[in-house]
């Protein structure tokens, strides 16, 4: 028997055997198929819920109001003051004039508000931050600025958003790991199955002297082709699937605050993420169950 490694022989054997056992590696292919789409769909959830909360914290400002002493010409100036803060991801000045139509923005009706006017109010800055964990530090930071007489920032809301997401990314973890030890377990079942039946030939093939690596290789070969089918099969009905319910959702009335993202967007990450996870499933799945047959 030889012992060198032959790829040529373990590659052939792998496929001879996905043939000869056409039941069993259906089984396994769909077993890895339907355990990628649950991971997948997990997966594509926190990565949309996660992109919701980005655009929500990107949308979230503080405000820096201007002392009310200096002319337009110099609360303008502190801009660039104010843009060289890290984490201040962009500026925009909000004149009186512009701050009083604002305010009356909604409230037309009011008969109080025609003879205001913007000299009441102060010249202001909104300012969008790049980390919203950071809000806080940088509201302090801006505050440390000459001419800058007080802030408005909801610690709040950013408190919440933080909270929200981090709470989605470990959630989701927790999930995809669940379901992919699962997935590595119902796996090395459904192939012991195939083993099972393969019995006899390995005791033999132990007893002419051949190795456990001379033996384990073809079906490492073996779990890499169909781990590696299953993935591909899994990720085109995820992206059927994905592309159903994203319809079904942007179709809906009631769920306007809900955007999903395009899969084609997404596909550079999920293809490789797929042929990994089902290679890995396929050929861990195929150590494990053959570990106990070679124990002869």
């Amino acid at each position: 028997m030889a012992k060198r490694f032959d790829i040529g022989y373990y590659c052939s054997e792998g496929i001879h055997s996905i043939f000869t056992h056409g039941f069993m590696s259906f089984a396994a292919v769909c077993m890895i198929v339907a355990c990628l789409l649950i991971m997948g769909s997990f997966s594509l959830v926190a990565v949309n819920l996660d992109n919701m909360l980005g655009d929500l914290e990107a949308e979230n400002e503080f405000l820096a109001y201007i002392d009310e002493t200096y002319t337009e010409d110099q609360a303008k100036a502190l801009q660039s003051q104010i843009e060289a803060i890290p984490n201040v991801a962009e500026v925009t000045f909000v004149s009186r004039d512009e701050a009083l139509e604002d305010f009356k923005a909604g409230r037309q009706d009011n008969p109080l508000l025609n003879d205001l006017d913007g000299e009441v109010l102060r010249d202001r800055y909104r300012i969008h931050v790049d980390d919203i964990e950071l809000l806080e530090q940088t509201v302090k930071q801006v505050e440390q600025v000459e001419g800058v007489a007080d802030t408005n920032a909801a610690y709040e809301i950013a408190q919440g958003f933080v909270t929200v997401r981090n709470i989605a990314a470990g959630v989701a973890i927790v999930l995809v790991s669940i379901l992919a030890v699962v997935s590595l377990f119902i796996i090395a079942n459904t192939t012991k199955l195939a083993f099972f039946y393969r019995r006899e030939e390995i005791a033999i093939m132990k007893m002419c002297g051949a190795t456990n690596a001379f033996i384990r290789w073809p079906f490492i070969v073996q779990g890499m082709i169909l781990g590696l089918a299953g993935a591909i099969v899994a990720f085109f009905l995820q992206w059927g699937v994905y592309e159903l319910v994203g319809k079904a959702v942007i179709q809906s009335n009631g769920m306007s605050l809900v955007t999903i993202l395009p899969f084609t967007s997404l596909i550079i990450n999920i293809l490789p993420v797929f042929c990994g996870a089902g290679l890995l499933i396929g050929v861990v799945g195929s150590v494990l169950a053959i570990r106990k047959f070679l124990q002869v």
